[in-house]
């Protein structure tokens, strides 16, 4: 007697190879883009450098010129009728001590030493003044601030033990001139004449009133038979405005004149 055939169980079609294989990448594609949607979260929680927080109530014409004061904690832009703040800067736990407008931008000394350029597009660089924070605790920040030239290129900031002179354009740090021993320069007994700005520098022991003086301008100190370093941006030579979308940040090598 012959034994019956045995009955095969039905099975599901299997599915087309390009399903198989997106079933296997799938996983690992919402894995990274889960990842990356973690990282964005962190990244925008992170606080801001410096602590620094710039809110723009307004936008405004790059060649509208506006005011500055300092409101509390804060600097602000205002200007066009009534006065009205087009941006408010401010940083965390931190006060302005001066304020100083220059080509469109607020140069602003804070209670920490550290200078900001700030326009209505963000806080273009911080620039950190050394061991100069308990000084300014004490005497705070009148004369600190000063600019070097009539086309307000380059900035001077002068504490006690040096006077620092930055490219507004990109901050870039063109010179230094130290205190003399025994000597300490007084930023607010400071005059314009012309180009130049004639410093006080009392000294413990001065040989005579003008070595109490230092005068400097945007090339640095002035002495006979100088050969200082051209302090040109490349965007001004090209006849650019600085902006923070083209910064232009690289350190140029200086020419000589």
């Amino acid at each position: 007697m012959n034994a019956s055939p045995r009955h095969r169980l039905p099975t599901d079609p299997l599915p087309p190879p390009h399903f198989r294989r997106l079933h296997r990448v799938l996983p690992t594609a919402l894995a990274l883009l889960l990842g990356a949607s973690l990282l964005a979260a962190v990244h925008h929680a992170r606080p801001a450098p410096y602590g620094d927080r710039l809110t723009v109530h307004a936008r405004v014409a790059p060649a509208m010129e506006l005011r500055l004061r300092m409101r509390g904690a804060a600097v602000e832009a205002y200007g066009g009728r009534g006065g009205a703040v087009h941006w408010t800067y401010a940083r965390a736990g931190r006060r302005p001590l001066a304020v100083l407008p220059a080509r469109g931008d607020a140069i602003t000394l804070w209670d920490d030493g550290l200078v900001t350029a700030t326009d209505v597009t963000g806080v273009r660089w911080h620039r950190a003044l050394p061991a100069a924070a308990d000084w300014l605790a004490a005497h705070g920040g009148a004369g600190v601030l000063r600019m070097l030239d009539p086309g307000t290129r380059m900035l001077a900031v002068v504490t006690p033990h040096r006077i620092a002179a930055y490219r507004l354009a990109d901050g870039d740090l063109r010179w230094v001139l130290p205190a003399r021993q025994g000597c300490a320069f007084a930023p607010a007994r400071a005059v314009h004449r012309g180009g130049a700005i004639l410093i006080a520098q009392p000294c413990l022991a001065a040989d005579s009133w003008s070595g109490e003086i230092v005068a400097v301008d945007d090339l640095g100190p002035i002495a006979p038979r100088r050969t200082p370093l051209g302090n040109e941006w490349q965007g001004e030579r090209r006849g650019e405005h600085h902006s923070a979308e083209h910064p232009h940040t690289g350190n140029l090598v200086a020419r000589p004149r």
